[in-house]
C-alpha cells in the first residue's frame, strides 16, 4: 500500500548529485531535470488538482555528514510533510578515488540522526531510497565491498523508522539486464541516464499517494 498523505503536503527530496539534477542552474522550480522532477509530475498527473508543494535541496556530491550538516537549513525549517532520503554512493566512491573512507557505523550514526531529527522534531513522514550503483567498469564491482553494506544499513533503517523503501539498487540493476547494459541506466555506473531516472520516478511514486 502507497503511503496516504494530504493533498496538501509539502514534499522534499533530499540527497546528492543524484537528486541534485542542476536544480540551482536550470531555470523553473527548482526540481532539477531527474527523478525527483519526474516524480512530482507523475503524482500531479494522478491527482490533478492537488496542492502539494515539491522541493528538491540535494546538493552534488554530498555525504550524510554533509547532509547532517545542514540539515537544519535545507530540511527541518522547510516544515515538509514527507522527506525522501537518497544518500550513499559518494561515501563509497571517496573511499575509491581519494582514500577518504566512511564507515558502515559512522554512515548509519549519521543517517539515524537525519531521521531522528524529522520524526522527533517535525513529526514528518519518511521515504528512504536505496543507494546504488550499476557497475560499467570491472573495478566498479569492487564497490560492492563497501556499498552493500550501506544498502542494508538504509534497508533496516526503513524498518526501524517504518518508511516506505525504493529498492534502486536492485531494480536499476535489473532494468540494465532489460534495457541493453549498465550504460542506458547510469552513464558512468552512478548518475542515473534519463531512463534511469524515469525508473526511479515510477518507482518512487507507486510508494505515494495525495488524497
Amino acid at each position: 500500500m502507497p503511503l496516504r498523505l494530504p493533498s496538501d503536503s509539502t514534499i522534499l527530496f533530499q540527497g546528492d548529485s543524484i537528486t541534485d539534477t542542476n536544480r540551482r542552474t536550470l531555470p523553473g522550480d527548482g526540481l532539477g531535470n531527474g527523478y525527483a522532477r519526474m516524480a512530482a509530475d507523475l503524482l500531479r498527473e494522478r491527482h490533478p488538482g492537488c496542492g502539494a508543494t515539491f522541493l528538491n535541496r540535494g546538493v552534488s556530491g554530498d555525504r550524510v555528514r554533509d547532509l547532517r550538516a545542514r540539515w537544519d537549513e535545507d530540511a527541518l525549517a522547510l516544515r515538509p510533510d514527507l522527506v525522501s532520503v537518497l544518500v550513499g554512493v559518494n561515501d563509497t566512491w571517496r573511499r575509491y578515488d581519494s582514500g577518504d573512507a566512511t564507515t558502515a557505523a559512522a554512515f548509519e550514526r549519521d543517517y539515524r540522526h537525519l531521521l531522528v531529527r524529522v520524526r522527533d522534531g517535525l513529526g514528518a513522514r519518511l521515504l528512504l531510497v536505496e543507494p546504488f550503483l550499476v557497475p560499467v567498469e570491472p573495478e566498479q564491482w569492487e564497490w560492492r565491498e563497501d556499498l552493500d553494506p550501506r544498502i542494508q544499513v538504509v534497508r533496516r533503517l526503513a524498518e526501524e523508522f517504518d518508511a516506505p523503501l525504493l529498492p534502486a539498487d536492485g531494480l536499476l540493476n535489473a532494468a540494465a539486464r532489460e534495457h541493453g547494459g549498465a550504460r542506458a541506466i547510469a552513464g558512468d555506473g552512478v548518475h542515473p541516464t534519463p531512463l534511469g531516472h524515469a525508473v526511479l520516478a515510477r518507482a518512487w511514486a507507486e510508494l505515494v499517494a495525495l488524497d
